[in-house]
């Protein structure tokens, strides 16, 4: 999108930084939250991922292929791992929008899909609203006596059809009608927040009580961890800043440094963060130049895949320790690089799951998450 421009001036930063914690890490002041844990993260600034556009990036990190069909990270840790919670998903996603005038880009259910694994496997997306997972409430009408009566009937045709053509899907349809009416009952105790303690709020945010926010969604997840859910996911859209990214990106960050640093606080003290691995960054990262105009106070910046920083926290994970290093222009990396299919078998690996062993057969060929390729990040491992 710059490949048009006449000129490529490099865009300093209009936000400071300072070092932060005993490990000395360089973060935004737009962070004095999450800067408080400087010394319980892991800072990686040498990610990069061949992907220069937001659907293929996403569809990499979450898939380990730029083209859909392959399943993600969610479905392959509910397949390697199982569920611990009978009456909830091992895998749910959640998705938030900017509360300022950003772009948000487009999320495909891909994300979250189990592509060729069973589908039992894929995530389930909860919503903010009266329906926190959409279709699960019974019609007007319907008693739970009632549908507990039709899924039997229904039980009953469909294990007639396995016992005739032995599709695993059939089993698993079957095993989803069965989680869905168990959701009838977990589901909105485990979204109901009316609950929780004023403190809580206030110590995640003022768009903690609004549904659907990044902070509210952040309370949810503390919740499911709480609930020995496997795997839980958000999504905070609207990080594409190729114009206007000074005040784009200070909106974001106000959406989600105070929740981020209070689910970490929550962990912590809950005493989850032990044995939870938290993984906090995105696709790729932006360029050091200007994308458009710069000006004293305005500018954008263009996608940028050669190198960007993701966090991470918790379980088996060095605490205050940065892996990495790039140019000074922050164009390419000048030590220990990390590659999405890196980070995927290090994160494999801090679940307790052999990247390389943790396959499926589809079509003739042994699938797995990082594909031909990945290696284990020693580094960052305590």
């Amino acid at each position: 999108m710059t490949s048009g421009q006449k000129r490529f001036p490099v865009a300093p930063s209009v936000f400071k930084f300072a070092q932060h914690g005993q490990s000395g890490m360089w973060l935004s002041e737009l962070l004095p939250h999450t800067a408080k844990y400087a010394d319980e993260i892991c800072l990686i600034r040498s990610m990069h991922t061949e992907a220069i556009n937001h659907d293929p990036a996403m569809t990499l990190l979450q898939t380990g292929h730029q083209i859909g069909g392959r399943p993600s990270f969610g479905a392959w840790a509910s397949y390697g791992l199982g569920a611990e919670n009978a009456d909830l998903p091992a895998f749910v996603a959640m998705i938030s929008r900017p509360s300022g005038p950003t772009n948000a880009q487009p999320l495909h259910e891909r994300m979250w899909g189990s592509g060729f694994l069973p589908s039992k496997y894929q995530g389930v997306r909860m919503s903010s609203g009266k329906d926190p997972v959409l279709f699960l409430s019974n019609p007007p009408g319907i008693t739970t006596e009632r549908r507990r009566a039709m899924l039997d009937d229904i039980a009953s045709l469909n294990q007639l059809k396995l016992a005739d053509v032995h599709d695993p899907e059939t089993q698993a349809r079957i095993d989803q009608y069965e989680m869905a009416f168990r959701l009838q009952a977990s589901v909105p105790e485990l979204a109901d927040l009316s609950k929780e303690p004023e403190n809580i709020y206030e110590r995640y945010g003022p768009e903690s009580k609004k549904p659907g926010t990044y902070a509210a969604n952040c309370i949810l997840a503390r919740r499911l961890a709480e609930r020995n859910v496997r795997f839980i996911q958000l999504y905070h859209r609207g990080w594409d800043q190729h114009n206007n990214l000074p005040s784009g990106i200070k909106s974001q960050c106000y959406d989600t440094d105070q929740p981020t640093a209070a689910l970490l606080g929550e962990l912590t003290e809950r005493g989850l963060l032990e044995d939870t691995l938290v993984i906090w960054g995105g696709e790729f990262g932006r360029t050091v130049y200007s994308q458009g105009a710069l000006t004293r106070a305005n500018h954008g910046r263009d996608h940028h895949p050669r190198c960007f920083s993701v966090w991470m926290a918790g379980a088996g994970v060095k605490k205050g320790h940065i892996l990495g290093e790039t140019d000074d222009f922050s164009y390419n990396i000048v030590k220990d690089p990390v590659h999405i299919h890196d980070l995927n078998a290090t994160a494999l690996h801090l679940l307790g799951l052999d990247h390389t062993r943790l396959t499926y057969r589809f079509q003739g060929r042994d699938y797995r998450l990082t594909d031909v390729h990945g290696e284990i990040v020693k580094g960052i491992l305590t």
